[in-house]
């Protein structure tokens, strides 16, 4: 039978739409291997390629499922340098000895969030979407809170808001004293998130409340407070920092699991202070609703329309920048 030209084209448009079902098929199934249940997905890890980034105290394994990411391989790679260098710095070292990195190809741009675990040895999942800029990823913020994860012990689920808050804290501060991020930058997002983590009608405490706002915020506030009182209580000679560094050398990471209390009272007896464990025992069992406009007026925090100024003069304000000081080893 004599094709036409008509005829042709057809049969070439049904071919190409049957090559992009079957690729578009192929993504999405190798995509669901990886994005699949609540589970880091450990042996389809294993089986792809990887890079290997040293850092101080551990090697990050990086892996890409299958499917295009317009970024070239080596900037996403040098953004995952960066964040692990601002969580080194802060802790003193890479909190693990070994991490499984994967990045998941999705629609869209930017970190599409992320999930940590340990119970194979440390892991992360971060769903990377494909359209993602060099923009999106000096302002990504997701990464450094799941590396940070990885320096804490995997504790109960009534805890979470350790977990989340000292994550939402942390993350922050690393990049500051990485040179990542301004202080300005960071206190102007405190003051404009932090209320989110106060108690609402119906509170029963950090530990008995498992709301967006207390998980994230409340523990966030936790971990402020902390800070601010070991600070007070060692002479700003300690802070929280040096507490959870404590944590880490005492073989404390996620790839552990330990009660609260072991981690509390670890942590304080790295800074000689009983902070922590006496913090916990007020605001886990029960509502406590600082007064955060005083609170930052002692800092020296003061709101100028968009933008923020410091008051050196406040009586916090010494805190408030050794809060963001890098520290040495």
């Amino acid at each position: 039978m004599k094709r036409t030209a008509s005829f042709r084209w057809f049969v070439a448009i049904v071919a190409m739409t049957a090559i992009c079902a079957s690729l578009a098929s192929f993504r999405a199934g190798a995509q669901s291997e990886y994005m699949r249940g609540d589970r880091m997905p450990y042996d389809a890890f294993d089986r792809l390629p990887k890079t290997d980034l040293e850092m101080p105290g551990g090697t990050i394994h990086v892996a890409f499922a299958p499917g295009d990411i317009t970024l070239p391989s080596e900037k996403v790679l040098d953004w995952i340098r960066t964040s692990a260098r601002a969580v080194s710095t802060y802790y003193g070292r890479f909190p693990v000895n070994s991490l499984r990195l994967l990045i998941v190809p999705v629609d869209g741009a930017r970190v599409r969030g992320g999930t940590t675990w340990g119970y194979r040895g440390a892991a992360i999942r971060l769903p990377f979407g494909r359209d993602s800029s060099e923009a999106d990823l000096k302002r990504d913020w997701v990464i450094v809170h799941e590396m940070v994860h990885t320096a804490l012990p995997d504790l109960d689920d009534r805890y979470n808001w350790l977990s989340e808050g000292l994550a939402v804290y942390v993350e922050p501060i690393a990049r500051v004293q990485a040179g990542d991020l301004t202080a300005q930058e960071i206190w102007q997002a405190m003051m404009r998130d932090m209320p989110k983590g106060l108690p609402q009608a119906g509170d029963q405490g950090l530990d008995n409340t498992d709301t967006w706002g207390r998980k994230y915020w409340g523990g966030a506030m936790f971990c402020l407070l902390a800070d601010i009182e070991i600070r007070k209580r060692t002479g700003n000679r300690l802070g929280l920092q040096d507490a959870m560094r404590g944590v880490l050398a005492a073989g404390g990471n996620h790839e552990k699991d330990w009660p609260i209390d072991r981690v509390l009272s670890t942590a304080d007896k790295a800074v000689g202070v009983d902070v922590l464990t006496r913090l916990h025992d007020e605001m886990g069992p029960k509502p406590v609703t600082p007064d955060l406009a005083a609170l930052w007026r002692d800092l020296g925090l003061k709101a100028q329309g968009e933008s923020l100024e410091f008051d050196d003069a406040a009586p916090l304000a010494a805190i408030r920048k050794a809060i963001t000081e890098p520290r040495s080893k």
